[in-house]
């Protein structure tokens, strides 16, 4: 299916993002790519949260997820292998929390979160993976409504 297409058939789409301050440089560049992205398929960025780590996401995520005028939300960060087994603990907590928001909201929530277990040149590497993210929210929003 052509998502692209699609939009010009379907509203806006609005889409709010929550990205990581953790590893700043990389998180705010896939926040540039989600925002790119979004415009080229039709949907329109309403809002964006910023919030200090990934593991710090999910009442963000939930607050957009309560607004009327948000039909589906981004997440975006990058978990980047440490000493210990921190970034596997980050990871599996924050992505079940986000899976258990969509379910409670009835609406799309993209997962652009890399990691765990990358280093930070890989993490660099997959930037552009949050529009995969973005692509997500919009293809269920339009098969979900």
């Amino acid at each position: 299916m052509d998502v692209k297409k699609n939009m010009a058939k379907n509203e806006n789409i609005r889409i709010g993002a929550v990205v990581s301050e953790f590893n700043y440089d990389i998180t705010m560049m896939m926040l540039e790519r989600a925002k790119e992205h979004a415009e080229f398929l039709g949907a329109e960025m309403k809002h964006v949260i910023k919030v200090p780590g990934v593991f710090d996401m999910g009442l963000a995520i939930k607050k957009l997820l309560e607004k009327k005028d948000i039909d589906g939300v981004v997440a975006l960060g990058a978990v980047i292998e440490g000493e210990t087994e921190h970034d596997d603990v980050v990871m599996q907590h924050a992505s079940r929390k986000i899976a258990d928001l969509s379910i409670e909201f009835g609406k799309p929530v993209g997962l652009g979160i890399t990691g765990p277990g990358m280093t930070r040149l890989q993490a660099e590497a997959r930037i552009e993976r949050a529009k995969a993210a973005v692509e997500t929210v919009v293809k269920l929003h339009q098969r979900l409504k």
